[in-house]
């Protein structure tokens, strides 16, 4: 077990605020600490000095260039509703014209050069509906950009999507307004090269955006780019990833979803600016950030490889879950508050460190470090820089090298090892 820091109390009746002599850590069993004041956890006076960590860049944004007004610049091809009626064009060419948005995307989308080895775009001007039970899909080197609403209604199965590609490279969704009942927003497997700029789904059922490789899992989704997302009243996750090697995004913005706002499952190298979720995964085990499946194992190790800016997460289930061998990551900082679950739970996971800059929880569930016996224990774990107040933190079993530093607790108590 590695050595924690000894709780530092302020006795905030004392009008000169003098501290406490701190008392000793019994390293090889657990001690629990009701701290009704504030309470500051520091290395006892006689310690010898925790190593100070290596310091891991913060979490860079997401590569952007300026973002055009929907529809600006050069297109090939075009589908524009006027009145009731879907015209898709190429050039001075009609392929298709007809009440169906769904074919005239598709229409305009067949209509770009076969064969081709560089991006060209297709233009949608006007807002529609698309059957749940259908799908736009999208071949290698395509441009996407939705100017208006596309409404999914009816029910389906499968992985349909009215943006979907599968076995494809170079894949751009610039602009993409979603509403309705979706199976998924946009679904997208054994891709490469893959860009989503602004998205924004205001869903009554489904998952917003999934990106993996189950085609296929001999082989990584590469190079995923995700600006900015926003979905509301998903059942299941906001974004979800499996599979992937390369992901970069910006802000994930959550509004009571059934499950989790962002999931990465064996998914690596990813940077991740924001994860922003209000009532995600509401009374289930699902979190604001959630991490499984061995997420963050790079070969049959754990360096970090997944960073985190910032997770904010009120309310809902849990705020931060890594769970099924997952690790190597670090998150910059946390807000997490009233979850109706764990605030942050970690469950048999390697290298990971909690709130590597600063942060918070405030009431709602306890920050818990568990293991189940199917899975090695927890190894490699840092929980600092956090004020938790009304909460608790609690480790059980003991895990392997474990640390706790600089770690404020307000009416809060501490069971650890």
């Amino acid at each position: 077990m590695g050595r924690r820091a000894a709780a530092h109390l302020t006795d905030e009746a004392a009008p000169d605020r003098r501290t406490r002599t701190p008392r000793a850590v019994v390293t090889a069993a657990c001690a629990t600490a009701l701290l009704t004041g504030a309470a500051v956890l520091t290395a006892p006076a006689n310690a010898v000095p925790e190593p100070a960590p290596a310091t891991e860049p913060a979490a860079a944004a997401a590569p952007r260039e300026a973002v055009a007004a929907c529809g600006d610049g050069s297109y090939q091809a075009e589908a524009v509703l006027n009145g009731s009626t879907w015209t898709a064009r190429r050039g001075s060419s009609t392929v298709y014209t007809g009440g169906d948005m769904r074919a005239a995307m598709q229409a305009a989308v067949n209509s770009l050069t076969s064969g081709r080895t560089s991006k060209e775009r297709v233009v949608v001007r006007g807002s529609g509906s698309i059957a749940a039970g259908s799908r736009v899909s999208l071949p290698s080197y395509t441009v996407l950009d939705v100017c208006g609403t596309i409404n999914v209604t009816g029910s389906g199965s499968g992985d349909q999507a009215p943006v979907y590609a599968r076995g494809a490279r170079d894949i751009e969704v610039q602009h993409l307004n979603l509403t309705g009942t979706p199976l998924y927003g946009v679904f997208m497997r054994n891709v490469q090269n893959v860009v989503l700029g602004q998205i924004d789904m205001r869903l009554s059922r489904g998952l917003g955006v999934r990106i993996d490789n189950r085609g296929d899992t001999s082989q990584w989704t590469r190079n995923v780019r995700i600006d900015n997302v926003y979905v509301s009243g998903a059942s299941s996750h906001a974004v979800e990833t499996y599979g992937v090697d390369g992901l970069t995004i910006g802000t994930v913005t959550a509004r009571n979803v059934g499950e989790s706002g962002l999931l990465l499952n064996q998914t690596i190298n990813a940077t991740v600016t924001k994860v922003d979720a209000d009532g995600a995964g509401a009374g289930t085990g699902y979190a604001a950030f959630r991490m499984a499946n061995r997420n963050g194992r790079v070969g049959s190790g754990y360096p970090t490889n997944i960073r985190v800016g910032e997770v904010i997460a009120k309310g809902g289930g849990r705020g931060v879950f890594c769970v099924s061998e997952s690790g190597g990551a670090a998150i910059d900082r946390v807000t997490l508050s009233n979850t109706g679950n764990n605030a942050i739970l970690i469950e048999n996971c390697y290298n990971v460190n909690i709130a590597a800059q600063s942060g918070s929880v405030s009431g709602g569930g306890e920050i818990r470090l568990a293991a189940r016996s199917e899975f090695p224990n927890n190894r490699d774990i840092t929980v600092q820089n956090l004020t938790v107040t009304n909460s608790a933190i609690r480790e059980s079993p003991c895990g392997e090298n474990t640390t706790f530093r600089n770690n404020r607790l307000v009416n809060s108590r501490e069971d650890i090892c």
